[in-house]
């Protein structure tokens, strides 16, 4: 069973995100900011992380993903950044925090799963030595249209 951490200060859009991947075999965390969901994701050590970028407290969801990244523990863990902000320059800021992923409020549960099975069958992969397959497909998922830089 996968782990997913969600970390996301509206609780609409939890209960969506929970809503969209509970038939997906996971085990669903959530926090409602990005102190909490730095906890978590160092005692959970998830599956997949989705992060609002824009969220109350010390730590926004760019601040999380870097930290993330940074973390020997945690940083292959794919991270998809949810976010209303859709510039370029915001996505660019994704790209530049380590995120996997960048998925513009509102966005379809398809999208969202759609990019949960890119990523979490990308991070499956991790442990079987194949690097160059695992880097492929974080290529192809850039591609996708669904990705920051597509």
């Amino acid at each position: 069973m996968k782990k997913i951490l969600i970390v996301e200060d509206h609780a609409d859009i939890r209960r969506l995100i929970r809503m969209t991947l509970e038939f997906e075999d996971c085990a669903i965390h959530e926090a409602a900011n990005a102190d909490v969901g730095w906890t978590m994701a160092s005692a959970l050590q998830p599956d997949l992380l989705l992060l609002d970028v824009m969220m109350p407290g010390t730590l926004s969801g760019l601040d999380l993903c870097r930290a993330i990244k940074a973390d020997s523990t945690l940083r292959a863990t794919p991270v998809i950044l949810l976010t209303a902000r859709g510039s370029s320059a915001d996505r660019e800021a994704g790209l530049h925090a380590g995120a996997d992923a960048y998925l513009v409020k509102p966005f379809s549960p398809m999208q969202l799963l759609e990019l949960f099975g890119k990523l979490t069958s990308v991070r499956s992969g991790l442990g079987s030595g194949s690097g160059s397959a695992v880097q492929s497909g974080l290529q192809s998922g850039l591609q996708s249209g669904l990705q920051p830089g597509a």
